[in-house]
């Protein structure tokens, strides 16, 4: 037999459950019920990357232009100051990069050798440069200041000049693996580094999409932009100093080519394995734009530089009329299908427990009718032992 004062305390206790229950449903009859507070605002969804599918991905709007015929093996146009690629193809295709390879090799060291910085060359550093490589006539027991060296980088794609400032960075292997570091540190994970200079070696591979990664980062930088955008400049040489020419045709309008309005340059590049590559950047209209073509399939020598000038101008007369593809913000995680992308859950301020809301409310409505039945039992009498 329950006392009591047991009784009483049960029913006090549950008095609280019940009161506890009611202070979380909504308004009794007859009391206005509160006003809900609007919803907060939720997190944008970009839309799925499509870099990873195969095929050529655009995501034209009505009235957008219709992309040119393009034949290289992989290509990529994009916004370089949003990072929002427009339009690609195979853009993670992993490729032989050629000298397209130095704008890695230039975005890591430009910053870490001072430009006036004057270097006497020695032998040592000449060696080992690949068979057929571009130079630009540097020579041992000559002093050259980095300002130099870089010139004859970018506009003599000179693999002379990359081994003596890869020297100055501290060796050749040292550098190769500061490359692979700064690659990944900018989320271009189809690079792999072997040789500096982007000689063809087994296993060294980028992509359009990496180059158009490390064309923009460069861009950024002063000095990499002034020496990327130079056009002709005087090299020391035996007792003169001698012009040299940059042989990105878009920059100088040589052999046929037409130079591109607004052209800002970045990197050719030419092995026989990678064929004819380009990373290519100009900018009209208030926008600049980046674009990638490697190893065209038609054509002779010159057709990655009308391939680059048709992407720049379907890019300009685009903007605005297209949605991203994806973005060169590459921090991010790679799908794990390649037409998946990742979606970030979006809750309203206040919402964090994780539980959705009819199952809160469910569970409440259990709890509070167990409550009362307990009460009435204890009321009444039924269910209690003697």
């Amino acid at each position: 037999m329950i006392n009591g004062f047991s009784c009483r305390a049960t029913v006090s206790a549950c008095a609280v459950c019940v009161m506890s229950v009611l202070a979380l449903t909504p308004a009794a009859a007859g009391q206005r019920p509160a006003v809900p507070a609007p919803p907060g605002p939720r997190a944008a969804v970009p839309p799925p990357s499509l870099l990873y599918d195969s095929g050529t991905q655009v995501r034209p709007r009505p009235g957008a232009p219709g992309l040119p015929d393009v034949s290289a093996l992989s290509w990529l146009v994009a916004d370089a100051d949003s990072g929002e690629v427009l339009a690609a193809s195979a853009a993670h295709r992993r490729l032989p990069p050629a000298s397209t390879l130095k704008t890695l090799f230039a975005l890591t060291l430009v910053p870490a050798l001072p430009a006036g910085l004057q270097h006497r060359v020695r032998n040592e550093e000449l060696e080992d440069i690949g068979e057929g490589s571009s130079l630009v006539g540097v020579k041992e027991g000559h002093t050259y200041s980095v300002a130099d060296l870089w010139r004859g980088v970018f506009l003599s794609s000179g693999n002379d000049a990359v081994h003596v400032l890869a020297s100055l960075g501290g060796g050749w292997e040292a550098t190769a693996a500061r490359m692979q570091a700064k690659a990944r540190s900018l989320g271009a994970l189809d690079t792999h580094v072997v040789s500096p200079d982007g000689y063809d070696t087994p296993g060294q591979v980028s992509s359009a999409y990496d180059l158009a990664v490390f064309g923009r980062a460069g861009l950024r930088d002063p000095d990499f932009a002034r020496y990327c955008s130079t056009a002709e400049a005087s090299f020391p040489g035996d007792g003169a100093s001698y012009a040299i020419e940059n042989t990105n045709r878009l920059l100088t309008g040589e052999d046929g080519v037409a130079r591109y309005p607004g052209i800002i340059g970045v990197k050719n590049g030419y092995t026989s394995n990678a064929g004819n590559t380009l990373v290519a950047a100009a900018h009209q209209g208030g926008r600049t734009l980046v674009v990638t073509v490697l190893n065209p399939q038609a054509g002779g020598g010159l057709t990655v530089y009308e391939e680059a000038r048709a992407l720049l101008d379907w890019g300009f007369a685009a903007a605005g009329r297209v949605d991203p593809v994806g973005s060169l913000d590459g921090l991010r995680p790679r799908p794990r299908h390649p037409s998946a992308a990742p979606v970030a859950a979006a809750t309203a301020p206040g919402h964090d427990s994780g539980w959705p809301d009819a199952a809160v409310m469910a569970g409440l409505a259990g709890l509070g009718a167990g409550t009362v039945t307990l009460v009435l039992r204890l009321k009444y009498g039924r269910g209690a032992r003697g």
